[in-house]
């Protein structure tokens, strides 16, 4: 599993979010089974995992482990889907009529999703221009640096990736698109090499990337009914933990557990209280120690936030 994708903030995730060990718990994001085997390892032999992951390949990892059911699905469906288990597994039907015990998302790309060059995440390869968490259907990064508008692409390299100069790397792709179509990363970073800043090439392109990624698999969306199934498929008291990797996430995540909404809209009833589903456990974000960014650099930008249902009556 270490091969696929080392988990991030592993004991600090697992100290907040397993606090029964009769629990039934969720992780969203299997990924390489890292978060999954740790809360495993913390259950007794009642507790229970479901987990989902919208990759094929991710499902190669699953754990051989009675206490575990595999789901390939986006994780914005987690609500349907735990309804649909409850209606289908008669050995968690009355269990899961309350919720679950604690839900758990670690956000963005696997190391193997960048590691694999053909899936067309990293810069790092020439390669088809892919980027999809499904492999098996939807728009490719292809399909969006070739098919949307200038403003298009200016607003997505804007918006999702904070891009310096966004105005003219759309241009930049428009213009080189129309001698010839841009369908791997290497004609792509041709395209743009002119608004690349020098000595951040790395940095910039970084920004590019993840715009694209976003925008292909639909990511904030995705994010935004996540955080509202999630609302309310946990019980009373259950647990909600996510991990962020930029900006863009880490605020939809804390504008959602602070007001309700990921646009920070605070919405309020009849006595001028916010109408929050969930409640912070953590004010300040947790981050990893240098130790494990020295081990895994990946997990250098990461931030853990942590929320609770609350109690009806408390």
């Amino acid at each position: 599993m270490s091969e696929y994708h080392t988990p991030v903030l592993l004991s600090e995730t697992l100290s907040f979010l397993v606090t029964n060990p009769s629990g039934i718990y969720a992780d969203v994001t299997f990924g390489g089974g890292g978060h999954t085997a740790g809360i495993l390892s913390r259950l007794n032999e009642d507790g229970h995992v479901i987990a989902f992951d919208r990759d094929a390949d991710a499902m190669e990892n699953k754990i051989d482990d009675p206490r575990l059911t595999m789901v390939r699905a986006d994780f914005r469906f987690i609500h349907n889907f735990v309804l649909q288990i409850a209606h289908e597994r008669e050995d968690l039907r009355g269990r899961l009529e309350n919720g679950l015990d604690g839900i758990l998302a670690d956000l963005g790309v696997s190391s193997h999703q960048f590691d694999t060059p053909e899936r067309g995440f990293s810069f790092r390869y020439d390669a088809p221009l892919d980027m999809r968490m499904n492999k098996e259907g939807g728009q490719t990064a292809e399909d969006v640096v070739n098919g949307y508008s200038q403003e298009d692409l200016e607003r997505v390299f804007r918006i999702y990736g904070e891009v310096e100069n966004s105005g003219k790397v759309a241009s930049l792709i428009v213009a080189a698109r129309g001698t010839s179509r841009i369908g791997t990363t290497g004609e792509l970073g041709k395209a743009i090499e002119s608004a690349i800043p020098k000595f951040a090439e790395h940095k910039y392109l970084a920004k590019v990337y993840q715009a694209l990624r976003i925008e292909v698999n639909h990511e904030m969306r995705s994010l935004e009914k996540f955080l509202e199934g999630a609302a309310a498929t946990l019980k009373e008291g259950g647990i909600l933990a996510v991990i962020t990797y930029h900006s863009l996430e880490d605020r939809m995540v804390k504008n959602y557990i602070k007001c309700g909404s990921t646009d920070g809209t605070v919405i309020k009833d009849e006595f001028g209280v916010v109408k929050a589903p969930l409640e912070a456990v953590n004010r300040k974000p947790v981050t990893p120690v240098e130790s494990e960014i020295a081990s895994n650099t990946r997990a250098r930008s990461a931030k853990l936030r942590v929320a609770r249902k609350p109690l009806v009556n408390k």
